[in-house]
């Protein structure tokens, strides 16, 4: 019997992690992840009451923990709401936003940090409605680097200016310098730990290094949890399809 109910929430998590590398806020809008995701954009704009948050890096404390997918979930939610949203593949060691909305990566970031595409060029729209993505471009020899550059500050000053938000999917802040840098250089960071699979010791660990980079953790997300069957949520939303 107990071997039953544990392969069961195993499917059951298997589903939903299945769901969720989708982009499902595109998808299945009506579906329970996405209304997670809307419930982050909601705390988002409370966090802040006396200005915007215009520009945001989404991590984590190790790879596969689902940082790529929340961002680009997130950014697909905030483009609903009506904003001008653009989603930065901020990965320049193993990208994969590409993947997500279908696209090549012969041009994108790298290109414009090395100044070798201007931010309009490189720039392309989604079939999301508002929604822009900037992939990840050629991988470059030296991602630090670039991400710290002058240049860099640049970028990002011009994007505010062309856009609501900007959204950034940065690397595992435990793994390399990436994600620090970029979360030192945005208004607010999101940490992603994946349920079941980050250890406590490695999430404080992140939030101990994003704390360091002087940027501000403006919330976390539970990544692959399975709520109980008579949890509120799962009674309204458990059936949507």
């Amino acid at each position: 019997m107990f071997e039953k109910l544990k392969n069961r929430k195993h499917e059951k998590r298997k589903r939903l992690q299945q769901t969720a590398r989708k982009l499902v806020a595109h998808t299945n809008p009506r579906s329970f992840v996405v209304e997670q995701f809307r419930t982050l954009r909601t705390n988002i704009n409370f966090s802040s009451p006396d200005a915007d948050i215009r520009s945001i890096v989404v991590t984590s404390a190790a790879p596969e923990e689902g940082k790529s997918t929340a961002a680009a979930n997130l950014a697909v939610v905030f483009a609903q709401e009506g904003k001008k949203v653009l989603l930065i593949d901020g990965d320049m060691r193993k990208p994969t936003t590409h993947h997500t909305f279908h696209m090549n990566n012969v041009t994108g970031l790298s290109n414009v940090l090395t100044r070798q595409a201007s931010i309009e060029d490189a720039v392309r729209p989604t079939e999301v409605e508002r929604l822009d993505l900037l992939t990840c471009g050629p991988i470059p020899p030296n991602p630090a680097e670039l991400l710290a550059s002058q240049q860099m500050n640049n970028m990002l000053e011009s994007l505010k200016g062309m856009y609501d938000l900007v959204i950034f999917d940065a690397p595992p802040v435990l793994s390399v310098a990436d994600g620090q840098i970029l979360a030192n250089k945005c208004e607010g960071t999101i940490l992603v730990v994946n349920s079941g699979k980050t250890e406590k010791e490695q999430a404080a660990k992140a939030k101990e290094a994003i704390a360091a980079s002087n940027s501000r953790i403006i919330g976390a997300v539970l990544n692959n949890f399975v709520p109980p069957k008579d949890s509120y949520y799962y009674q309204y939303y458990g059936s949507t399809k």
